[in-house]
């Protein structure tokens, strides 16, 4: 029996080609895409489409694009044995990261995958993510289970855990990089997993299960010089906000200035639950290496450890859907839930 991939097109520039006509750049029709793509028929596959109507921009993507994108892979999960989501750039990392963690007990590959160029020019990157990506999602190892069996991202030759991708570059086609985590797998002449780093799936046929209750009350600080306190006190004590991630400095590190700890502890009073997250690419946050961190920790403030923050929103959104007590979406934070942080 052939293997059965659904490739969800949300939107994005992977799926534009140019129009004979006026020469724009317009959305093709996904059910013919081995008209696009030709070299997918060499595959022993069934692939079969769904098009998001309407298309969605990347930047127009939001938690009720991720509900849906839910929705269709539960609907359709026991049919299909992968799952491919063709998906503009700019957003993909927050989408692969909270679908890691709206998916539960996920035992197929859900691959994520895009382009910088469209797939309708003639050097577009488009069609090996595309082609890649379907053998990826296909692949089976010796005991015939799903390889990569855990949301990921596939670009330019890497795949990518979709919880530990940051987009880097907006004209590279190398525009993905997972510097706290090493790749799941590398396209060259072969495919090579890295066997050692991809999740296991349950050990129990377990159904499917997904988190579509978010609650969106997060806010995202970006620390800077010459930061001020109305600033700081916007996002962390505003009544509409349950959580805050605030990106510091270095491993951790915040001003030290009175103001700004009697802000933070203040929030923490209210609270308000506080995340560190640093802004730098690669290193984890350690709160107990400097004084302004351990600082930091005194007030109320919990680790992100090594989290992106595109990864750290959306664990935040599923968790406190979930529960409504604080304390424990807190507690659950600090946990290793899907490979998001290094423990």
């Amino acid at each position: 029996m052939k293997a059965s991939l659904l490739l969800i097109y949300t939107g994005g520039t992977i799926g534009m080609k140019q129009d004979p006509e006026d020469r724009t750049l317009k959305p093709f029709d996904f059910s013919g895409i081995l008209d696009e793509v030709p070299e997918l028929a060499k595959f022993a596959l069934r692939i079969d489409a769904y098009t998001f109507d309407p298309l969605i921009d990347s930047s127009d993507v939001d938690p009720d694009t991720w509900i849906k994108l839910t929705h269709v892979i539960r609907d359709r999960y026991d049919d299909y044995d992968g799952f491919i989501v063709l998906h503009g750039t700019d957003t993909m990392a927050y989408s692969a990261s909270a679908l890691s963690f709206m998916l539960g007990n996920l035992a197929k590959p859900v691959v994520f995958t895009g382009s910088q160029l469209p797939i309708g020019v003639p050097r577009t990157d488009g069609k090996e993510n595309l082609i890649s990506a379907v053998e990826i999602a296909a692949s089976r190892d010796a005991g015939g289970r799903p390889m990569v069996p855990e949301v990921c991202i596939y670009f330019n030759s890497h795949l990518l855990r979709g919880n530990r991708a940051t987009k880097v570059s907006s004209e590279d086609f190398n525009a993905f990089q997972s510097p706290n985590c090493p790749v799941l797998a590398e396209a060259g002449i072969e495919i090579r997993y890295n066997r050692s780093e991809i999740r296991k799936a349950p050990q129990q046929h377990l159904p499917l299960t997904i988190q579509d209750r978010l609650d969106t009350r997060v806010s995202i600080l970006k620390l800077h010089p010459g930061i001020t306190p109305a600033v700081v006190r916007y996002f962390l004590l505003s009544p509409e906000t349950r959580a805050v991630i605030i990106e510091t400095y270095g491993s951790g590190n915040a001003p030290s200035q009175p103001w700004f700890l009697d802000i933070v502890a203040e929030a923490d009073r209210m609270g308000k639950i506080l995340v560190n997250v640093t802004q730098c690419q690669a290193g984890a946050v350690n709160m107990r290496i400097y004084a302004n961190g351990k600082r930091l920790e005194d007030a109320g403030v919990v680790s992100g450890f090594d989290s992106t923050t595109e990864s750290a929103l959306g664990k935040l959104f599923v968790l406190l859907g979930r529960y409504q007590d604080n304390a424990r979406v807190k507690e659950l934070f600090q946990q290793e839930l899907c490979g998001e942080i290094t423990v």
